[in-house]
């Protein structure tokens, strides 16, 4: 019975989970919420991973540089891509979320809501912190603090500087090196382990969604998808084409043609890691980029290049404060602005990773974290188009780096057709 279990993708199983969800909530009623228990453990599952996976995905991503030097010529320039993009999308998700409002129509008053969430949010409300508070706090007085407490911003602003240091210890630093890599693969692991029970928390939460508030949440978060691929799209076919367009100075339709076999298995496993090694050989085989870029950029960017995701924080956050009522400032904008990039940094390439950067947007701006399950039996379906988006952004910033810095053969790029 397990093996036939775990025969079916992951995938199929949630999709299954949430058709079979919807039918028994809607038939069942507002009983249905005897079950939601499940989903909270879902939920509480995935919290537990948010400070573990952020610390060691963080502080193993900037140490993979290798180098100080590396970030010269080709490191400022990625880097800096990495972060222009990643600010462009979640400003395109809050801007998209802004105009269409798909939370608007969402009556989620009448759920059980979390209370430690919103008391949080009408706390911070009351007592706003003014902007020297806001920079006073990014700086951690107490790692260990910090990570009891769930602060996102100090936790990031720790793992950068634990990081730079590993980098700077050269030999010395090796050691913690491979601490760090090898919880990030333990953290992975574990994530998968819990992505494992998102059938059964998808089940129990859409039974919950759709016998509480029927039709009109299942028709919000189908606007949610709508919003969700066309977010895609439009990073892929004007950011990451412009780039190549007008930056990279390369032919546009080559490029995507050269890169095809990593979006058609980026599509279907959801996994910048699992698309990895397929990223490297069309970055290398069809667009014609040096190894030594390929390597670096690429593999940095599975890391923290994560420009699906950050859009999607930004759209699914004004979702969830529709939803639920919150009023959102414009410095909380910028707070979601600056999270979700950052905290697209720290999502491991692995399904499901959104849902746990979830937590640390909606936590920031006083979202309840109930929102979490009116998305979860969606979320793989809008992850795959956001790891598709993700994994054709590492191979637009490698190509534009390796143009800028002369490190490409474009006749390769251009005459290669076994993709």
């Amino acid at each position: 019975m397990l093996r036939f279990w775990f025969a079916i993708p992951l995938w199929q199983r949630v999709i299954a989970a949430l058709i079979l969800g919807i039918i028994v909530g809607y038939a069942w009623g507002p009983g249905a919420e005897s079950i939601k228990i499940i989903g909270d453990i879902f939920i509480a599952f995935i919290k537990m991973l948010v400070v573990p996976l952020i610390f060691f995905s963080l502080v193993a991503g900037v140490a993979s540089i290798g180098d100080l030097r590396k970030l010269g010529s080709v490191g400022w320039r990625a880097l800096l891509i990495f972060i222009g993009t990643g600010q462009m999308a979640v400003w395109l998700g809050l801007g998209i979320g802004t105009v269409v409002q798909p939370g608007a129509g969402l009556d989620a008053a009448s759920m059980s809501l979390d209370a430690e969430a919103l008391a949080k949010a009408q706390d911070r409300q009351e007592n706003a912190q003014t902007f020297k508070e806001m920079i006073l706090e990014v700086v951690p007085s107490s790692p260990v603090q910090v990570m009891a407490d769930v602060n996102v911003l100090p936790l990031i602003i720790f793992s950068l500087l634990i990081g730079v240091g590993i980098l700077m210890a050269k030999e010395d630093g090796e050691p913690v090196l491979k601490i760090f890599e090898s919880g990030s693969v333990v953290m992975q692991k574990v994530t998968m382990i819990v992505m494992e029970l998102t059938p059964f928390g998808v089940f129990a939460l859409m039974a919950w969604v759709a016998g509480t508030l029927g039709l009109d949440a299942l028709q919000a978060l189908g606007i949610l998808v709508f919003l969700n691929y066309v977010g895609c799209l439009l990073i892929i076919g004007l950011i990451y084409a412009g780039m190549i367009k007008f930056l990279a100075r390369l032919p546009v339709i080559d490029f995507f043609r050269g890169i095809i076999d990593a979006i058609a298995v980026s599509y279907s496993t959801a996994s910048s890691n699992a698309t990895l090694p397929v990223t490297l050989r069309c970055a290398r085989r069809n667009l014609g980029v040096s190894n030594s870029v390929a390597s670096f950029v690429i593999s940095l960017g599975a890391t923290i290049n994560m420009n699906g995701t950050a859009m999607y924080l930004g759209l699914a956050t004004l979702f969830g404060a529709q939803a639920y009522g919150v009023d959102l400032s414009w410095g909380d904008y910028i707070t979601i602005s600056i999270l979700g990039t950052i905290g697209a940094i720290g999502a491991a390439g692995i399904p499901g990773a959104g849902l746990i950067m979830m937590v640390l947007v909606f936590g920031a701006v006083g979202v309840p974290l109930e929102t979490i399950a009116l998305v979860a039996g969606i979320d793989r379906i809008m992850d795959m188009m956001r790891t598709t988006t993700n994994v054709s952004g590492d191979a637009a910033v490698a190509t534009t780096v390796a143009a800028m810095t002369g490190e490409i053969d474009t006749e390769e790029m251009i005459s290669a057709d076994d993709v």
